[in-house]
């Protein structure tokens, strides 16, 4: 990710604040008392969501989206904006999100951007590889392709990706070949011509939560055995009644198909519970990996959401 220094000095760029993080590590209310206190300054501000999951409208309850109550009478966006039927990519969650910051910083709002999906971020920062579509033809032969096969063809095509990848990743495998045969140019050449990212044009006041992971492990299982209780199971049983395509990110939610199969008498509601929570775990591990190696070392971690990372831009 761009932007070394965590709060560049540049006076005319205008401020973004970012509080990133793990699932359950305590973002959103991070988020909303930093924009009281910057109201108390005389800064209003505008929390932007920053995850792929409380994008979706269906997905209120499972997705921990903030209530009206917990928002404070903060402005929140781009929570519950899209309809679960259709996707939401990085690229047109980046540019939903740009908007609203450019909205935010001609009316003289502090954006607070919040969420722990690190692609969205990234993505919105440094921008995205311009990758022409790829040709339908190509894409299907890939993706019937055993993934042995796949990383085999990889190999010769574009041997430095092949190596950086597991051979049984079959995604990113996917992704690499079709790339290689549909444009004649390896996916790293791609990436490092990203465009449309924002971090040049603005003062990045980011925070990391980092928090203990035995700490966190047990607040992600008190999260799902609370989303049971507050209208989980409802929110699955409209989702099923949707018909939804099962491929929709929507439909592979954390606890979606856990409760679904709860539903359909294929496993007990403990044992729904116990893998939905097993998965909550899972999921933010792989958050706190990517969030303490991937954003620049000049970001601060912080174990706390404590907003007194932000003494910079609340003196501002």
């Amino acid at each position: 990710m761009s932007n070394e220094k965590p709060f560049p000095e540049t006076a005319a760029k205008p401020a973004v604040a970012l509080i990133a993080g793990p699932t359950a590590s305590g973002k959103s209310d991070c988020a909303v008392r930093l924009a009281l206190a910057l109201a108390e300054v005389g800064r209003p501000s505008v929390i932007i969501n920053a995850d792929s999951a409380q994008v979706y409208a269906d997905l209120a309850v499972l997705s921990a989206r903030p209530t009206a109550a917990e928002m404070q009478g903060v402005p929140h966006r781009l929570f519950g904006t899209w309809d679960g039927a259709e996707a939401c990519s990085a690229a047109e969650w980046s540019a939903a999100a740009k908007a609203e910051i450019a909205e935010a910083h001609g009316a003289g709002i502090v954006p607070i951007l919040v969420g722990g999906t690190g692609l969205y971020i990234r993505t919105l920062l440094d921008g995205i590889a311009p990758i022409p579509a790829i040709d339908p033809e190509i894409r299907a032969r890939v993706r019937a392709l055993p993934v042995a096969e796949a990383h085999a063809q990889l190999s010769r095509a574009d041997p430095e990706r092949a190596a950086a990848l597991a051979p049984t990743d079959t995604t990113r495998v996917a992704r690499a070949l079709e790339v290689v045969l549909s444009t004649g140019r390896p996916l790293r050449n791609w990436q490092v011509d990203r465009v449309g990212g924002i971090a040049d044009s603005i003062a990045l006041h980011p925070l990391l939560l980092l928090p203990d992971r035995a700490w966190l492990y047990a607040r992600c299982d008190q999260r799902f055995a609370g989303m049971l209780e507050n209208g989980a199971i409802a929110e699955v049983e409209a989702l099923l009644a949707r018909r939804l395509d099962p491929a929709l990110p929507v439909m592979r939610a954390i606890g979606v198909l856990e409760i679904a199969g709860a539903l359909a008498g294929q496993c007990t509601w403990a044992e729904a519970e116990a893998r939905a929570a097993q998965a909550t775990r899972n999921y933010a591990k792989r958050q706190l990996t990517w969030f303490r190696h991937q954003p620049p070392p000049g970001w601060p971690r912080s174990p706390d959401p404590d907003i007194d990372q932000f003494a910079t831009l609340l003196r501002s």
